[in-house]
């Protein structure tokens, strides 16, 4: 049972899909995760957390229409080499 490339990239693209459709309503805003701007100029003294939320916020607007393609590409495959 050994973890291949494809599998790999099975896993990624997955674990993209999840950041995807996350509500920042719903769920980042009840765990404290809404995109708030903090107070201050340049990049001194953005957290983690701060910098995650970004992240995750430039994943759901930059690949939802690549990954609308992609996983129509892997369901394709799967379906017919499955």
């Amino acid at each position: 049972m050994a973890l291949g490339l494809g599998q790999l990239l099975y896993v990624l693209l997955l674990f993209i899909n999840a950041i995807a459709i996350l509500s920042e309503e719903r769920f980042l805003g009840r765990i404290g995760w809404s995109a708030q701007q903090e107070p201050g100029f340049g990049d001194q003294g953005q957290s983690i957390k701060y910098k995650l939320v970004n992240l995750i916020s430039a994943v759901r607007t930059l690949l939802r229409i690549p990954l609308i393609g992609i996983n129509v590409l892997v369901i394709i495959y799967e379906l017919l080499l499955g």
